[in-house]
């Protein structure tokens, strides 16, 4: 669905090793919902944004990495991914998982594929403002325990004769269409954060926020973002909601 721009660019060089492992893990989550499943790519400015899609929670995905300068062609400069972008491609997330060297930071880019059709909606790229009432990230946490807590006794509790997969995704989006308090973020993208690696145990200090944009919210770790459009924008694809 996207077209490739930045053709000269054949390899990048992460900033940081701890971000190759980083992104690399973050692939690997990818693949274990899906293992044809695919990313968009964009980078520019000195930074690197991986958008995925894991296909149980009608949201988006997205891990961010500094570059460093690998020569020429490469993406490289002061800046965030928020600049011109000089590479957007989508690529098979498992070969982009091979290609990544971890101990180097390098990596070549994967040939283009023809992405799913969440590959050509992404949330815009700049005016995000911040949503107030988001609980920290124990809370966050312990929101999403106490839904899958309640899933599983509700599930538990149906008649044999009535414990289909209809009933179950009955359930399930009962409980993961809730909001987070006032903020008007569905528990869904939360619980998505957290099996994706974005909610794990971080600093104290460490920044987590929710921000809107039109029909959009991100929410934002340290780890990475969950974006997810609201209201009657429309999902981004088929919904899943039984818990993993």
């Amino acid at each position: 669905m996207t077209a490739t721009t930045g053709a000269a660019v054949r390899a990048l060089r992460l900033a940081d090793t701890t971000e190759a492992a980083d992104l690399a893990a973050f692939l690997g989550r990818l693949i274990r919902y899906d293992r044809a499943a695919a990313v968009r790519l964009q980078a520019g400015g000195g930074a690197v944004a991986v958008f995925g899609r894991p296909p149980a929670f009608e949201v988006l995905a997205i891990r961010t990495a500094r570059l460093c300068d690998v020569g020429a062609g490469s993406v490289a400069g002061p800046g965030s991914v928020e600049g011109p972008v000089e590479l957007d491609v989508t690529v098979s997330a498992g070969e982009l998982l091979e290609a990544i060297d971890e101990l180097t930071g390098d990596f070549g880019l994967p040939a283009a594929v023809t992405g799913p059709p969440w590959t050509g909606v992404l949330p815009p790229r700049g005016g995000w403002q911040q949503v107030p009432g988001l609980p920290g990230p124990d809370g966050l946490r312990q929101a999403v325990a106490a839904a899958v807590t309640e899933f599983r006794t509700r599930d538990e509790a149906l008649p044999a004769a009535h414990r289909d997969r209809a009933e179950r995704d009955r359930i399930g989006r009962e409980i993961w269409s809730r909001t987070v308090g006032a903020t008007g973020l569905p528990l869904r993208a939360v619980h998505a954060a957290q099996s994706v690696g974005f909610l794990r145990p971080m600093p104290e200090d460490a920044p987590v926020a929710l921000l809107r944009v039109g029909a959009w919210m991100r929410l934002r770790t340290p780890y990475g973002s969950i974006a997810v459009r609201t209201g009657g924008a429309g999902g981004i694809g088929g919904l899943s909601v039984t818990p993993t």
